[in-house]
């Protein structure tokens, strides 16, 4: 297989450097796929602004896997049902999300949507 990204990304391979180190970008790759869903998933409304920040814990053992993320996703808009963010939120995880996914295996995911 072979995988073209133009686009580039600065890894930190030597821990302490100005870059992304590959753990960091594989957390924020699972808020960015989720919170893409959410907004997707939110298709003909009014979507001012949407985050989502991360809390996690890691195994102290190597291999050193997220064991606990905690998720929050915040999104503001026009007429934006909270019933139908938790919906897309839920889905994500339970079946859109590759990252989320793939994670669940070794880490407890949870979530809550706040609707500004």
């Amino acid at each position: 297989m072979t995988c073209t990204d133009k686009q580039g990304m600065t890894m930190d391979l030597a821990w302490g450097g100005e870059g992304v180190t590959p753990v960091t970008a594989t957390l924020h790759s699972c808020g960015a796929c989720s919170l893409i869903d959410v907004i997707v998933g939110l298709k003909n409304r009014e979507v001012e602004s949407a985050s989502v920040s991360l809390d996690l814990e890691r195994s102290d053992t190597n291999p050193k896997v997220f064991t606990k993320i905690h998720m929050v996703y915040r999104v503001s808009g026009d007429d934006l049902p909270e019933k139908l963010v938790n919906r897309l939120v839920q889905q994500s995880h339970e079946k859109y999300c590759t990252i989320s996914n793939m994670i669940k295996h070794t880490a407890e995911i949870t979530w809550e949507a706040i609707v500004e």
